[in-house]
């Protein structure tokens, strides 16, 4: 035990526009009702003004939205129906900054389909998918889909189902390598565990559909895998990294961004970007330098369980006003664990209300018999 005594938040001005050097997308989570069951394997119920009212917080520091993906709790909760009422709900909201298809990118998968779906159903619950999201106005991103990695044979079989989806697709989707740090029923995607093996194969199909392609998102945590596979994407395909332990470096290198860690640090973020904006790269790694520790302590292993470090934070600055996940999630970490974010998210300069965050983490303290 030891005490801690919180600084003085940092001041974070919101930008006058989105960064021009980057593109840079927050993956969002969503904030659930606390009166609602949201036990787990129980329907999601979501606190729908506190979630779009997160998302309109990200947007005025000049981020775009990644909605519907794994920071959202798919996979993990959030069910379809919840979902596509998300998808459409975040489209709209975004309508008040601009156009949709600029600002928010929803994740498109398989995820209301049975575990022991055939490869043409796999097809067909992509296509229902990503025409929801595009009925809504918002970018496609198509995610990583685990009955796929249980059917296929090989790379030919991910060929086979990618080739269709972005033949059939309305416009450039983002596709999205999600590593099995954060999902372990992912291993083996692109039809190989031998990741240069798999790297190749997935290589080979963005080539071949680049003008269907808007971008990549990587999450496999190696930045020097990332540099390596940026470096032999097609000429008009960005690469949106998701490597939450080594972004500065990334993003600052040249990857484009589509992160889960910029949900809790958006205020860095942008600064961090503007000044990249402006040429000023030792003010950029200097803002991100005291997230870095953050951003790896939330996302420590068991990694798929950083979604409650994420929604710690948003209570504790304010941004919603109960910790409560679906699923029952917010019980996926230690009390440690999460004293550990607080400290470190208020080294950050995260916490904009110390006293209300000092107010709420004593009663959650409490919940564990730490009352001094």
């Amino acid at each position: 035990m030891e005490s801690h005594r919180l600084g003085e938040p940092a001041v974070w001005t919101q930008p006058p526009g989105p960064p021009k050097s980057r593109v840079a997308y927050a993956a969002a989570h969503v904030v659930a009702d606390p009166l609602a069951a949201n036990t787990p394997g129980a329907p999601a119920a979501v606190d729908w003004d506190a979630t779009l009212r997160f998302r309109r917080h990200l947007w005025s520091y000049g981020l775009r939205v990644a909605d519907a993906m794994d920071t959202a709790q798919r996979g993990a909760g959030l069910d379809w129906a919840a979902t596509r009422e998300l998808i459409r709900r975040s489209a709209d909201a975004a309508r008040d900054f601009g156009d949709p298809a600029d600002l928010v990118a929803c994740g498109a998968g398989t995820d209301h389909v049975s575990p022991s779906a055939t490869l043409e159903e796999v097809v067909t619950a992509y296509l229902e998918q990503i025409e929801v999201v595009q009925d809504a106005g918002a970018r496609v991103v198509v995610m990583a889909s685990r009955q796929l990695a249980h059917l296929a044979r090989g790379p030919e079989d991910y060929h086979a189902v990618y080739g269709r989806l972005l033949r059939e697709a309305g416009g450039p989707v983002i596709l999205h390598w999600l590593g099995e740090m954060f999902d372990p029923r992912l291993a083996g995607y692109w039809g190989s565990r031998d990741v240069a093996a798999a790297t190749d194969a997935f290589l080979a199909l963005v080539h071949e559909h680049a003008a269907r392609v808007d971008g990549v998102k990587v999450s496999l945590l190696d930045a020097g895998h990332e540099v390596r596979l940026r470096e032999r994407l097609p000429e008009n395909v960005r690469l949106y990294t998701g490597d939450d332990f080594n972004y500065p470096g990334l993003i600052g290198s040249g990857s484009h961004a589509l992160l889960g860690i910029f949900d809790p640090i958006a205020p860095a973020a942008a600064a961090a970007l503007r000044a990249l904006d402006d040429g000023d790269t030792e003010r950029f790694e200097d803002v991100l330098a005291p997230t870095v520790p953050l951003a790896r302590k939330i996302f420590e292993a068991p990694t798929y369980h950083y979604k409650t470090g994420i929604v710690l934070l948003a209570w504790l600055a304010g941004h919603q006003d109960a910790f409560v996940m679906v699923n029952g999630a917010h019980s996926a970490r230690s009390i440690v664990h999460l004293a550990e974010v607080f400290r470190l998210a208020d080294r950050a300069g995260l916490l904009p209300d110390p006293e209300l965050a000092a107010a709420r983490m004593r009663s959650l303290l409490a919940t564990a018999g730490v009352t001094s």
